[in-house]
């Protein structure tokens, strides 16, 4: 089974940026847990703060993957494009966000992922990218 995860802006400074928000632990750290802890699953890993990479990513592996794991970071709220991206493409997005989005600032509430996406999964921490995985080889 192929899963890629794909995060968005500012989630290269997990560990650094808010650790009352978003924990102290690295990204880089949690993946190699998240291998561990999924030994049959081939992943891959995407960061960018950049829009239009994010989108060539998901049009890059959309096609090929069983699954893919989508933090947008604040491209979620703002980002019409991402979302018509996922809707193009044929592997299931999880759609996750470390913090609870939905108890945030009132521009957080909005989305433009949760729709096209198969589900989202928000606040649970680092958690839900381990929540997202389990759901996408339950699936399969």
């Amino acid at each position: 089974m192929k899963i890629a995860i794909i995060n968005g802006p500012n989630l290269n400074l997990l560990g650094k940026r808010e650790p009352e928000v978003y924990g102290h632990q690295n990204f880089d750290e949690y993946y190699k847990q998240l291998q561990s802890l999924f030994p049959a699953v081939s992943f891959s890993y995407f960061q960018s703060n950049v829009e239009g990479e994010l989108i060539n990513e998901l049009q890059r592996v959309g096609f090929e993957v069983d699954g893919i794991v989508f933090n947008p970071g604040g491209y979620t709220h703002t980002s019409v494009a991402i979302g018509d991206c996922i809707a193009a493409i044929k592997s299931p997005v999880i759609e996750v966000h470390i913090s609870n989005i939905h108890a945030r600032e009132d521009f957080r509430k909005i989305s433009h992922v949760s729709a096209k996406a198969a589900g989202s999964i928000v606040g649970l921490g680092l958690k839900g990218y381990e929540l997202a995985v389990r759901w996408l080889i339950d699936k399969k």
